[in-house]
C-alpha cells in the first residue's frame, strides 16, 4: 500500500471494495459529504471516526495507525507554528532595539546553519535558528559593543535571520518572513555590509513574488542592484528580475535578464563569504530560469524553461549534501512538469513530477503546494478538456497539494 495520508488511505481501501461514499457512510453513520472531505484532506476527523472506518473496511489497524501518524504530524506542525509566531514577535521587537563566551563556536554554528538548511525541513531549522539567535543575543548583551567582535556577532545574527526568513516563507508565512528580513536589513545597514544588503533585497523580492506583488518585487531587485558587491549576490538579483519580468508578461526582458546573469556567471571572479542559503549556485540559477519562463505562452520560453529546470535537477542530483538544496530540487521537478504541460507533453510532465508526489508531508513546503496547485489549474485548460491522462494527473496533483 502506498504511503499516503489517512484520508487518501480511506479512499484507496473504500475504492478497492467497490464502495461508494454513501456505502461507507451508511456503515459508519457519517454523511458522505463529510467522508468526501476527509478523503481529500479538507477535514481531519476524531480518533473515533478512524476506529469506525478501520472496522468497517476490515483494515486491521492500518487506518488507525495512519490516523495516529498524521495526528502526530499535525501536533508537531502546531508546535512549529507557535515557535514561528514567537520568533516573528522577537524580530519585530528587535527592529526597535539599537551570552556565551565562546564566540568562535557561535560564529561557526551561524555559518553552518544556512548550509544545513539546504537538506533539512524548515520546521527543525526554525527551532535551531531561534535557539542560536538567543545565544547570540546573550553574547551581544554581555559585550554591549565593548570590543570589535560585536560586529562579527551582528553578522552572525544576520545569517540566522536569513535562516528564519526562509523557514517562515517555506512554512507559508510571508508576513513572518518579511519581519525577519526587515531585521536582516537593519543588521546589514548596521554593519555597512553590501553583500548582506544585496542578499536581503533579493530575499525581500522573493517574499513579494510569493504574494504575487511583482511591482514591489521588481523595485526591491532594482534597489539591490545599486550596491557593489562580490560573490553571487548580483546573479541572484538578475534571476529575480527575470522572474518579475516574466510574471509581468515581458518575455524579452525576462530572457535578457537570464542571459545577462549567465554572462556574469562566466566572468565571476569572487566567492560568497557565506554558504548555503547565501550562495547562488549554478543549479539555483538554472532553477530560477525554469521558474521564470514556465508560465509564458511562447513555445520557445516553455522549451527553455523545461531545459533549464531539468538541468538544475541534474546538477543537484550529483552534488554533495552540503550544497544540494532538496526543496529547490523538488520545485525544479514541478517547474519542468509545468513547462512540459505548456508544450503539450503530458507524459513528460507526469514523469517529471512523479518524485514530488511521493514526498512525505514534512517535505511539502508552501512553495511546493502552491506550484502543484498552479500546475493542476493549468490542466483544467480547455485544451485538455477531453484528455483522460490530464484529468488523472490533475487529480493526483490536487490530492498531493491538498
Amino acid at each position: 500500500m502506498a504511503d499516503v495520508s489517512f484520508g487518501g488511505l480511506v479512499r484507496e481501501m473504500r475504492q478497492a471494495r467497490g464502495w461508494s461514499l454513501r456505502d461507507l457512510g451508511e456503515r459508519v453513520m457519517f454523511h458522505r459529504g463529510y467522508l468526501g472531505k476527509v478523503e481529500v484532506g479538507e477535514r481531519f476527523p476524531e480518533r473515533r471516526f478512524a476506529e469506525l472506518v478501520d472496522g468497517a473496511l476490515e483494515a486491521r489497524g492500518a487506518l488507525l495507525g495512519a490516523w495516529e501518524a498524521e495526528a502526530d504530524l499535525r501536533r508537531q506542525a502546531e508546535r512549529i507554528g507557535q515557535i514561528l509566531s514567537a520568533s516573528v514577535t522577537d524580530s519585530l521587537k528587535l527592529l526597535d532595539v539599537e551570552g556565551t563566551d565562546d564566540l568562535d563556536a557561535l560564529h561557526e554554528r551561524a555559518a553552518a546553519l544556512p548550509v544545513d538548511y539546504l537538506s533539512t525541513p524548515p520546521g527543525p531549522m526554525l527551532m535551531a535558528g531561534v535557539e542560536l539567535r538567543s545565544e547570540i543575543l546573550g553574547a551581544l548583551r554581555q559585550r554591549a559593543g565593548a570590543d570589535g567582535r560585536s560586529r562579527e556577532l551582528y553578522r552572525s545574527l544576520a545569517l540566522v535571520q536569513g535562516v528564519l526568513t526562509y523557514a517562515a516563507l517555506d512554512l507559508g508565512k510571508p508576513d513572518g518572513a518579511a519581519a525577519h528580513a526587515a531585521l536582516g536589513w537593519r543588521l546589514a545597514e548596521r554593519n555597512d555590509d553590501n553583500e548582506l544588503r544585496v542578499w536581503v533585497r533579493g530575499t525581500q523580492s522573493l517574499i513579494a513574488r510569493f504574494e504575487s506583488d511583482y511591482g514591489r518585487a521588481q523595485w526591491l531587485v532594482e534597489d539591490g542592484l545599486r550596491y557593489e558587491t562580490s560573490g553571487t549576490g548580483r546573479l541572484r538579483l538578475l534571476a529575480g528580475l527575470a522572474q518579475c519580468r516574466a510574471n509581468l508578461g515581458d518575455s524579452p526582458g525576462a530572457n535578457e535578464a537570464l542571459d545577462l546573469a549567465e554572462h556574469e556567471r562566466e566572468h565571476l571572479r569572487s566567492h560568497d563569504s557565506a554558504g548555503g542559503l547565501f550562495e547562488f549556485s549554478r543549479a539555483k540559477q538554472h532553477y530560477y530560469a525554469g521558474s521564470s519562463l514556465m508560465w509564458l505562452p511562447e513555445h520557445a520560453d516553455a522549451e527553455r524553461a523545461a531545459r533549464e529546470a531539468a538541468l538544475a535537477v541534474s546538477i543537484w542530483e550529483h552534488e554533495p549534501p552540503e550544497t544540494r538544496s532538496l526543496d529547490d530540487e523538488a520545485l525544479a521537478h514541478v517547474y519542468e512538469a509545468t513547462a512540459r504541460v505548456q508544450l503539450g507533453d503530458l507524459d513528460g510532465a507526469a514523469s517529471a513530477v512523479a518524485p514530488i508526489l511521493a514526498l512525505p508531508p514534512e517535505r511539502q513546503i508552501s512553495w511546493i503546494v502552491k506550484r502543484l496547485d498552479g500546475l493542476a489549474d493549468k490542466l483544467d485548460d480547455q485544451v485538455y478538456a477531453r484528455s483522460h491522462d490530464a484529468r488523472e494527473l490533475r487529480d493526483q496533483l490536487r490530492a498531493s497539494a491538498g
